[in-house]
């Protein structure tokens, strides 16, 4: 089985702000963004919610893509989230991710 490699747009819950990265698991990834493990832009700004992704079989594919989004206008990417998720809906659910309540868990 071939690798998959991502390239995804997150943004917070007033859709104001965006980060484009690439990652070869988007599940663990947007855990990684929701729950804060990692410090840096996202999670100072609070972006945790994915609203756009791409799917490729090579890394240098997915690196390209995200180098070329980030030099996009923000009007560029725009256009393209609601190309497919006009309601900047966030599709975590729809890719398997579930949010764990912490409180249930350690049971």
């Amino acid at each position: 089985m071939q690798k998959q490699y991502y390239v995804y747009i997150l943004t917070n819950y007033n859709n104001t702000t965006f980060y484009i990265g690439v990652t070869d698991n988007l599940l663990r990834r947007l855990h990684e963004h929701k729950n804060k493990i990692t410090k840096g832009f996202s999670a100072k700004y609070n972006l945790n919610k994915l609203i756009y992704f791409e799917c490729t079989n090579f890394i240098e594919d997915a690196l390209n893509r995200e180098k070329q989004l980030k030099n996009w206008h923000r009007d560029w990417k725009l256009n393209l989230v609601k190309s497919t998720n006009p309601d900047f809906k966030d599709l975590g659910p729809e890719i398997g991710y579930v949010e764990i309540d912490s409180e249930t868990s350690s049971e």
